[in-house]
């Protein structure tokens, strides 16, 4: 059995964000298989292309830390119909200097949770529009657009009863997905 690491970018640095919850709780319905690493992107500095000789330490960590996974897991907030700015940093950042990025040919999926009716579904669709420009395999099928709703996760913190089984399903996709593309 192949061992696959997996690294986990949260677009959200709030203290109680609903998308590190989501996050943690989704990695508890993968096979062990798969280990997952959070990786940190709440203190790289602004990208600035003038950076790109001689990057930061928390730039050469997030990069260090994307080139050692075998695939990627965005869980992602929705700002203003969009991706949160701490993400497309973090994304810049590792994508730097040209033809050096930390992010091609690992496959990805995409998930979030928010408040709204629509989940973070603009949000997704921009990150995977991003995401195909960096040459990111990213899953498609199913799409996982989750409203933050009383019961999405019980009193332990995992996914609650009523959502389990697609997350379930999301989860086995994404898993299939990693299998096939990386590299």
């Amino acid at each position: 059995m192949n061992q696959y690491q997996i690294a986990v970018i949260v677009g959200s640095l709030r203290r109680d964000s609903f998308n590190r919850k989501l996050a943690e709780a989704l990695v508890k319905l993968a096979p062990a298989e798969l280990s997952f690493k959070q990786v940190s992107i709440g203190d790289l500095p602004l990208y600035n292309q003038d950076d790109d000789a001689d990057q930061a330490a928390p730039v050469r960590r997030l990069k260090a830390d994307l080139v050692s996974c075998q695939g990627l897991l965005f869980v992602t907030a929705e700002y203003n119909r969009s991706i949160p700015g701490v993400l497309k940093n973090a994304i810049d950042h590792a994508s730097r200097p040209y033809g050096q990025s930390a992010w091609a040919g690992k496959p990805a999926g995409v998930i979030g949770v928010s408040v709204g009716a629509i989940g973070t579904a603009l949000a997704q669709q921009h990150l995977r529009n991003v995401l195909a420009c960096l040459d990111v395999p990213t899953l498609g099928q199913p799409e996982a657009f989750v409203q933050a709703t009383d019961g999405l996760f019980d009193p332990a913190g995992d996914i609650g009863a009523d959502s389990r089984k697609f997350l379930q399903a999301w989860m086995d996709r994404y898993v299939a997905w990693v299998k096939q593309h990386a590299v």
